[in-house]
């Protein structure tokens, strides 16, 4: 790859971000010196968590011209090539993000998720985008061939992951 066609790149990546972990009562305790939890004031207390993990998909893409949206999947949807098509890519998605910033001349790359990789989704990004990278050419898994692990997960995973779910001590 040339470094034209690199600086045309535009990369694509997701992640799922587990925004509060499920409750384990063997493991979540309250520390107070108190006979009774009812006793410990209610900002001492640990924040009450469900019982399954919340999670989000989130997906973005990022090329020397800048960084599109991110894309948040809706809860419960199940990421196919159509969703992923229609949703992710179109609409709102990332290609209308990634034509505003480069115009209509650049390479999409993305990862090799199964709806990545379908027929179906092959077909729309030859009849939708100028070039990408087919599955066929991409490269062994590397996270420093993706900047989106480097530049923009680490520091939103920072922020998201900022709030402690920890023991309270009285």
């Amino acid at each position: 790859m040339t470094a034209d066609k690199m600086a045309q790149t535009w990369f694509s990546y997701e992640k799922l971000f587990t925004v509060q972990t499920p409750t384990n009562t063997e493991n979540d305790r309250i520390y107070a010196a108190v006979s009774n939890k009812r006793d410990v004031p209610p900002e001492r207390l640990l924040k009450g968590r469900k019982h399954f993990c919340q999670s989000i998909l989130v997906s973005v893409a990022l090329s020397k011209h800048g960084k599109t949206s991110l894309v948040f999947v809706d809860r419960g949807a199940k990421v196919n090539s159509s969703y992923y098509c229609d949703y992710v890519l179109g609409g709102n998605g990332l290609l209308r993000d990634i034509r505003r910033l480069s115009g209509n001349h650049f390479i999409f790359q993305q990862d090799g998720a199964p709806a990545h990789r379908s027929r179906q989704t092959v077909a729309f990004l030859t009849a939708n985008v100028p070039e990408f990278i087919e599955p066929e050419n991409w490269p062994p898994n590397s996270p420093d061939l993706n900047p989106v692990d480097y530049c923009i997960w680490g520091p939103l995973q920072q922020l998201v992951y900022r709030q402690k779910f920890g023991i309270s001590i009285t």
